[in-house]
């Protein structure tokens, strides 16, 4: 294979959700269609490269001219509730929901020893100084639920003990269209735990 195309589709591969067979026919169409597929995607990547950046506040992707971002501006969301998410991605899923209209604080990423991601890799000590400044008296924790999101959870309790915000974490339970018959046991005991009226 051409040099080019060969680099090209190595990049692609390396994208989430793309394997070596998708990356080579996404490369190929790439080339094969210049005009109507390469080109914009060469000028949205220059684009995105020069322009999008994260928050000094909250960490979500932003743009250069718009810093602090829009959540962090917006004067009609609840400023008492801070939602603690591991990436700046995990603020565009909660978003969508359309269930949370307080501030955001994106990590990047989450504890994980085997990884080097300690406390000082993450903007933790942000977050203490944020509780504190904007006397925040909810943190949401709306990390992942596998071993490495229960330590950071469970971090950032014992980091904000004493600043008199009350520290929740989102319920855990069964998905939505599911049946008791398709989730795992971790899932039914964090279901029947967070149990609420009916």
């Amino acid at each position: 294979m051409l040099e080019p195309i060969a680099d090209l589709e190595a990049c692609l591969a390396k994208l989430p959700g793309l394997g070596r067979r998708s990356a080579q026919r996404a490369a190929l169409a790439l080339v094969r269609e210049k005009e109507r597929l390469l080109k914009p995607l060469a000028f949205a990547l220059s684009e995105a490269a020069a322009k999008v950046t994260t928050c000094t506040c909250c960490g979500a992707f932003t743009t250069l001219d718009r810093n602090p971002c829009a959540f962090c501006t917006d004067a009609t969301r609840d400023g008492d509730v801070l939602c603690v998410v591991e990436e700046p991605a995990d603020i565009i899923s909660l978003e969508s929901s359309g269930a949370f209209r307080g501030k955001y604080h994106a990590l990047g990423g989450k504890l994980n020893p085997a990884r080097h991601m300690g406390p000082g890799k993450l903007r933790l000590a942000e977050l203490k100084d944020r509780v504190l400044r904007e006397n925040i008296s909810e943190v949401l924790l709306a990390v992942s639920t596998d071993m490495d999101g229960d330590a950071t959870a469970g971090y950032i309790v014992e980091l904000l003990r004493g600043t008199g915000a009350k520290v929740t974490r989102l319920a855990f339970g069964l998905p939505a269209d599911s049946g008791i018959a398709y989730s795992d046991p971790l899932t039914l005991r964090r279901a029947i735990r967070g149990r609420m009226d009916a």
